[in-house]
């Protein structure tokens, strides 16, 4: 049965989707932007943007009572690839802090993002 996530933690969905499904053995997130769920704003940084998007997975993740170290893939959508070190550098730092292993991962530029945005992110996690 399929269950869906909504949390006041991430942003809400800006169009007709949902934030995420918990499939009850998988998880999977809609994209998440680097808006921030309590002020609605985007900073004009890209490793800000990384962070934000990282956390705002993390609080989709974490409503399905899964965490961080649960992730197992993440698709990382860039607007420009030249950001792949600052982005790898904030990605890394996150998982450390959450004492996370790396999940496999794909990174793609794109040529644009809703809102304008430089990164989006998503992820599967699974049920252990």
């Amino acid at each position: 049965m399929t269950q869906v996530l909504h949390t006041e933690q991430a942003p809400a969905a800006i169009g007709p989707y949902v934030q995420g499904v918990d499939l009850g053995n998988m998880v999977l997130t809609s994209g998440q932007i680097p808006v921030n769920p309590q002020t609605g704003e985007v900073s004009d940084d890209i490793a800000e943007q990384a962070r934000q998007s990282l956390e705002n997975v993390k609080a989709v993740v974490e409503s399905s009572g899964l965490k961080v170290a649960d992730i197992v893939k993440m698709t990382v959508f860039v607007k420009d690839l030249n950001d792949f070190g600052t982005v790898n550098e904030v990605y890394g730092q996150f998982f450390d802090e959450h004492n996370a292993p790396y999940p496999a991962r794909s990174c793609v530029e794109v040529a644009r993002l809703p809102k304008d945005v430089k990164i989006e992110i998503e992820a599967i996690a699974v049920r252990k």
